[in-house]
């Protein structure tokens, strides 16, 4: 046996060109020997012959037209059946996550940053997927965000099993228009059906305030999806500051933004409290630490003694001179701070810092002073105190000057806060505390669900039955507006009402009870009962004296378990849009992955530049 080596010049890797078994000799190509030919007693090897003998023939159709490295799949079982397989992998990792007992996951994205939760739109925002069809369906989930703030597994669930029994129908011989076809027909019904199973409660958008006890039920629902023990104090705690910031016109748009969350750790959750107004984790600058009916001026410029903008030189001759020009540098900033105590300022908030010698004076004068390095918090807290930024110091009019009824610092654990207490303020601060950091990282989000839904209720006030109610009383109509179909759409409306039943299913399955159970008393129920759901509640158990949690079917109405109307709406029009997006895909072309180096970065250049 004769081995024969081979190398070029930048080819590290051994590479075996041919295997010759003619007179038993097998020629090898290595890295440990640098030459052009090899001579062999039939053979004589190029750089050229060895390419030829490398090129592997591409593969005839639209393949072969593309560069190499990219990648094209067609037909039923390569592009629609994969993407099916795809959303189905994507759903088995949300499904767990639904509903009141749905398991947290912990994720850590690329930064290495640790999210211990259940929120599907944190668990997908953070987590890198690749797949375009699974990315079709976080869009999906993405969009319902944007629109409501929440259901957003909902979205996720109910598109994944809309594939899912698509591929059954496709198995089966239909093809994807036909199913397309009738799921947009099933989705047409369905918000035809959505709004007759209204519950009545007499809720419109100009008696919110009238109604606080209904609309904490509302948000309750909500975050009981993510802390559940917790939903009825957070819901007390969220209603109260959302019907603040609106105030007596409950018609005007609701901004969220107006609702702030201030994360101190320590305590528990119940613990936690609502301030009309502002809370900020800063100190105070000045030695003022408490002012009742203050007068606010806000700056945000440094308050501090002026600086030319050009360099200037000073010629001093002697000492004498030396003490006028410091004189005259203290009495230029005592005059403009006596010009805001003569017009009755008491608290100055600056958004720059406070020189040693402007803090002086304003101790003199009794002035609170508090440095803001956020100019988003400055905006805030004129907008809390109803003032006017100022870009420099000098005496504000009586219009630019904010009012709020006392500002104190206060310690909270072993941190230290600044609260903008004010009745009439348009922004309302939720004080959480928690344990860890990862508790109050989910208490936020779930507070961030809940004040996303009372943004909903004042665009629309239809509430409907909550638990599966609604899933299974649109499942039971669907399947009967299937049978009165001729086409062979009824069999893609007859799956697309067999969905819903998915919704109820999850709920009692990650509650640990039998869904099979659950479903037939359900579906018994609801001949006589449209608002029968499923309940998880807690009972106080006579022999250990605790709340037990249970696990029963009942009137969703008597137990005040609302969903809302324009949440169920969204999420199943998305779902079923992005499914019939998946499924009209026949071909999958990716191009070639861009190559080599990352772009450098120009650190401190001009995006123009």
């Amino acid at each position: 046996m004769i081995f024969v080596y081979l190398t070029y010049r930048n080819i590290r890797q051994t590479i075996v060109l041919a295997e010759q078994q003619t007179d038993r000799q097998m020629i090898y190509l290595d890295s440990s020997v640098n030459c052009k030919y090899i001579f062999t007693s039939d053979f004589i090897f190029t750089k050229q012959t060895i390419e030829m003998a490398l090129r592997v023939p591409k593969a005839p159709g639209f393949a072969s037209m593309m560069k190499e490295g990219s990648k094209y799949t067609h037909g039923l079982e390569e592009a629609v059946y994969r993407n099916i397989g795809a959303c189905k992998e994507l759903c088995e990792t949300t499904t767990s996550s639904f509903g009141p007992n749905g398991l947290n996951k912990m994720v850590i994205n690329h930064i290495e940053k640790l999210f211990v939760t259940n929120d599907a739109a944190s668990i997908l925002r953070e987590i890198d997927v690749v797949h375009p069809a699974a990315k079709i369906l976080m869009l999906a989930s993405d969009m319902q965000e944007k629109e409501i703030g929440d259901g957003t597994n909902y979205v996720i669930l109910f598109g994944s099993k809309l594939l899912e029994n698509a591929e059954s129908l496709l198995r089966m011989g239909l093809s994807p228009s036909e199913i397309t076809d009738g799921f947009n027909l099933a989705l047409k019904k369905t918000l035809e059906l959505l709004p007759t199973f209204e519950i009545k409660v007499n809720l419109t958008k100009e008696n919110l305030r009238d109604n606080e006890p209904i609309v904490s039920k509302v948000l309750q629902t909500a975050i009981g999806s993510k802390l559940f023990g917790y939903h009825e104090f957070l819901g007390d705690l969220v209603t109260k500051a959302c019907l603040t910031v609106t105030g007596s016109d409950s018609t005007s748009s609701f901004n969220v933004d107006n609702i702030r969350i201030c994360k101190i750790l320590g305590g528990g959750l119940f613990q936690s409290t609502m301030v009309p107004g502002m809370v900020l984790k800063r100190e105070v600058e000045s030695e003022i630490t408490k002012v009742n009916q203050a007068r606010i001026a806000v700056f945000s410029c440094p308050i501090d003694i002026q600086v030319t903008e050009t360099k200037g030189t000073v010629l001093l001759k002697s000492a004498d001179e030396l003490l006028a020009f410091a004189k005259d540098e203290e009495t230029s900033i005592e005059t403009q701070i006596k010009a805001l105590a003569d017009a009755g300022i008491n608290v100055i908030v600056s958004g720059g810092k406070v020189g040693e010698m402007a803090l002086h004076f304003l101790n003199k004068y009794k002035i609170m002073a508090v440095r803001l390095q956020s100019k988003f918090d400055l905006r805030r807290v004129a907008k809390t105190i109803d003032a006017v930024v100022l870009p420099k110091l000098r005496a504000p009019t009586h219009g630019e000057i904010g009012a709020c009824d006392s500002i104190f610092v206060d310690e909270i654990g072993d941190t230290h806060v600044i609260v903008f207490k004010h009745a009439k303020s348009r922004i309302a601060t939720l004080i959480l505390r928690g344990s860890t950091d990862q508790i109050l990282d989910d208490c936020e989000r779930a507070v961030d669900d809940a004040v996303n839904n009372f943004k909903a209720l004042t665009r629309d006030t239809i509430l409907l039955p909550g638990g599966g109610a609604t899933e299974i009383e649109l499942a039971s109509k669907l399947s009967e507006y299937a049978r009165t179909c001729p086409g062979i759409e009824q069999y893609a409306i007859q799956r697309y009402a067999e969905t819903f039943e998915y919704i109820p299913k999850i709920l009692a399955e990650n509650s640990g009870v039998k869904s099979t159970e659950i479903l037939a008393k359900l579906y018994v129920g609801h001949h006589d009962n449209p608002n029968l759901g499923f309940l998880i509640g807690q009972a106080k158990s006579e022999t250990t004296q605790s709340n037990d949690i249970t696990y029963e079917t009942g009137d969703v109405k008597l137990s005040e378990l609302y969903d809302l109307y324009i949440t169920k709406k969204w999420a199943v029009l998305f779902a079923t849009k992005a499914a019939c997006t998946v499924l009209s895909v026949d071909e999958i072309i990716c191009a070639k992955p861009a190559g080599g180096p990352k772009q450098k970065e120009n650190k401190g250049w001009d995006n123009d530049d």
